[in-house]
């Protein structure tokens, strides 16, 4: 008679045990009674019909997921491996498994599709530069395919991408060159502020013969300090002017083709 009552002790404490099952806060259980779906079940402890009563178990946590990397060519034909992870969750625990088998692998192999497509319409310079559009149209894609599993994707960040040597060294050259081109900009831009500043102060300098001689006073200080054993002396151009004017005036004869008086008395006496 005991060994009777402590056999069917134990037998109602393994049917206890294979029928209450506890959901953790962040699972929900979806449940199969004689095959047939009934509601799903929240976080708690939960009895089930031994025997009769299937319960399946759903992770409603953020899962990442981490996309390997992929050949793919670019729309401008340069081929490149791309990798990239995606964050979804769970948000319908019954369409995660009645609509697939398993949402997870499922999710796994058309973002690996997915990201081929996306990237290969997409050139070298927008996949390089324009990395953030590219993540958005990804997370699109993949929403609205996931969204008849009951699966959420919150972000596809592009993680990687490796691009062949010969490629990575033109790229190179380009950059070398256009930051050549800017600093002969940079340098063109200085010559041409520079030369209007020279100016404005070549206009000023001449409205003042005064502030023009202190500026060469300037100029011998300055030439002094350095301690150099030659001393080059500025001489305005308006004081030697007048000599200049005064040469000229008497080249200007014989460059018109009159020839000077003593030449033209000296050729007379000859031809005598």
């Amino acid at each position: 008679m005991i060994i009777a009552i402590v056999v069917v002790i134990l037998v109602l404490l393994i049917l206890a045990g294979t029928s209450v099952r506890v959901l953790k806060e962040y699972e929900r259980g979806v449940t199969f009674r004689l095959g047939r779906l009934r509601e799903p079940l929240g976080p708690g402890v939960r009895v089930l019909l031994p025997g009769l009563d299937k319960l399946v178990r759903v992770d409603q946590r953020v899962v990442t997921l981490t996309i390997p990397p992929q050949e793919v060519i670019t729309r401008d034909n340069v081929p490149a491996r791309v990798n990239a992870v995606v964050l979804f969750h769970v948000v319908d625990p019954v369409k995660s498994v009645m609509s697939v088998e398993n949402h997870a692998v499922a999710t796994s192999q058309i973002a690996q599709t997915t990201l081929r497509s996306v990237v290969g319409r997409a050139d070298l310079d927008t996949l390089l530069e324009h990395r953030a559009d590219l993540n958005e149209d990804l997370a699109k894609s993949l929403d609205s395919m996931t969204e008849p599993w009951g699966v959420k994707v919150h972000v596809v960040e592009i993680k990687d991408v490796e691009i062949p040597e010969a490629m990575q060294r033109a790229m190179a050259r380009e950059a070398e060159a256009e930051r050549e081109r800017r600093a002969k900009v940079i340098n063109a831009r200085g010559e041409l502020q520079a030369s209007a500043q020279l100016r404005d102060a070549a206009k000023t300098l001449s409205e003042s013969p005064a502030s023009l001689q202190l500026r060469y006073l300037q100029t011998l200080l300055e030439l002094g300090a350095d301690h150099n054993s030659t001393v080059v002396f500025p001489l305005p151009i308006d004081i030697i002017g007048p000599f200049l004017d005064a040469i000229r005036g008497q080249a200007a004869p014989g460059v018109n083709g009159a020839s000077p008086p003593g030449h033209t008395a000296e050729r007379t006496t000859h031809d005598h």
